[in-house]
């Protein structure tokens, strides 16, 4: 009909210079790159995405020296607009890491923490957030990593020293002091109640480091190994009490702890042909747990002491590169619901950037009983800005994910990012993340960042920097 009325000259030349324009206006879009235009809306709405103002744009390549940094511990770090840096202390361990809050979460008057270091140096310490003084609770553990609070009201903490760490509890942590642990037959002796320490063999040996505890005592754990040689790298356990805590106060001695005996099961992950499909190349979807000891039926083993990185390569778990941190979504568990978000550093040296993963693992009556299939899928995709991701805190209210990063500064020093959850578009990954904070010092990085429960505090250790001792600082000022 058109052709008709326009007569075809006429309306192959509309057509030409329609072409023309799409192409002109395609030239434009490509020129202003639609991922910087998201990057940059995303720093745009900080305030209403993330409670920040303006993000840091850059990592800094700055590194101040240790006179400086011992006038002011604060200028170790450049935070994004509207947060602000208090000291906490910097009398801790030299490489201070994972910290829980003492006794709860909303009035903590302590941060019970874990110390990075070899056996002659403080393994576990308390520190007082009033007045910032340090105290050492343990000495004799190696590369003391991760440490939680237990509903039960417990601490229990482990070390990161490949197939011979192992995972202890503490009891009644501000009346215990300068006490020394025997790693080699885990006894402890000396100073103020050694009684109140144990170590807890039934949930085996590896190279701890993120411990997602659920409040029944079911408790996911990680192996932080890398590959090789064809070793499959760190696998993710789970442990199922065979006596779930069910109480509201807490118990009155060790015996009491639902991590006395239990079952250990291994993520395995790829169900195709009678779950028959696992190994390389099958490191998301849906899995399932593999039995690897149980302490009342000792099948497929007994429960004591059990090298679970050897187990790993024998049957060809599922393997990460170096899963570090782990950590329980707390709205997930509000609802019933059972799902974990860790990180696997991957090495940013060799453009493996690293990512962080969620696991889903049903209700949680299902993960008590075992029932449900896991699944496996990413949040976070490393890049080289924003690689090597370490630990990792959920923020109450936002439910955003606040990253340390722990990578080889190719572009840059170190940083922390804030990462939003995924909302409800059709994919699965994080909706967008913003660097709230980058370390003004080049061999220094963020470690054991944590929440208080409202979400308006957050305590982080600035480890490995240049005044050759701990520092802690608590960071505030968000706006939700």
């Amino acid at each position: 009909m058109l052709r008709r009325r326009l007569g075809k000259k006429r309306l192959l030349a509309i057509i030409a210079v329609a072409s023309i324009g799409l192409l002109f206006a395609g030239a434009a879009l490509a020129a202003s790159d639609f991922g910087s235009d998201r990057d940059r809306r995303l720093a745009n709405a900080s305030d209403d995405l993330f409670g920040v103002g303006k993000p840091v744009a850059a990592s800094s390549t700055q590194s101040i020296d240790a006179a400086t940094a011992n006038a002011d511990p604060t200028k170790l770090i450049t935070l994004a607009k509207g947060l602000k840096a208090r000291v906490v202390t910097t009398t801790s361990g030299a490489n201070t890491d994972m910290m829980a809050f003492w006794p709860n979460d909303s009035k903590p008057t302590h941060l019970i923490t874990c110390n990075e270091q070899g056996t002659a140096d403080p393994g576990v310490q308390r520190i007082n957030l009033g007045t910032g003084a340090t105290e050492t609770i343990v000495t004799g553990t190696t590369a003391c990593d991760p440490i939680r609070r237990t509903a039960w009201g417990t601490i229990i903490f482990g070390e990161e020293a490949g197939n011979a760490g192992q995972l202890y509890e503490l009891i009644d942590p501000l009346d215990t002091t300068g006490v020394t642990l025997d790693r080699t037959t885990g006894v402890f002796s000396g100073g103020v109640n050694p009684q109140n320490l144990v170590r807890r063999d039934v949930i085996g040996r590896l190279s701890f480091e993120g411990l997602g505890l659920l409040p029944n005592g079911v408790l996911y754990y990680t192996d932080e190994l890398r590959p090789t040689n064809g070793r499959p790298g760190g696998s993710y356990y789970k442990f199922i009490p065979d006596t779930p805590f069910s109480g509201t106060t807490p118990i009155a001695q060790l015996s009491d702890s639902p991590l006395t005996s239990g079952a250990i099961f291994a993520l395995k992950v790829g169900r195709r042909s009678g779950a028959t499909d696992f190994g390389h190349g099958n490191s998301t979807g849906q899995g399932s747990w593999v039995p690897a000891c149980n302490s009342v039926t000792s099948v497929p083993a007994p429960c004591s002491n059990v090298d679970l990185g050897a187990f790993a390569a024998t049957i060809r778990l599922t393997g990460f590169y170096r899963p570090e941190d782990l950590e329980v979504d707390g709205p997930a568990l509000r609802a019933g619901r059972v799902r974990l978000c860790g990180n696997n550093t991957g090495i940013e040296e060799f453009s493996n950037f690293g990512e962080t993963i969620c696991v889903t693992d049903g209700t949680v009556a299902e993960s008590l009983a075992n029932t449900a299939i896991p699944n496996v899928q990413l949040l976070v995709v490393g890049n080289p800005q924003f690689a090597m991701m370490d630990n990792l805190a959920q923020q109450f209210g936002s439910a955003n994910w606040v990253i340390n990063e722990d990578g080889d500064q190719l572009q840059g020093n170190n940083d922390i990012w804030d990462c939003l959850s995924d909302g409800v578009d059709d994919d699965l990954l994080s909706d967008g993340c913003v660097r709230i904070a980058t370390l003004n010092d080049l061999n220094a990085e963020t470690t054991g960042g944590i929440f208080n429960a409202d979400g308006t505090k957050y305590y982080v250790s600035i480890q490995h920097n240049v005044t050759g001792h701990g520092v802690v600082l608590v960071v505030t000022g968000w706006d939700f």
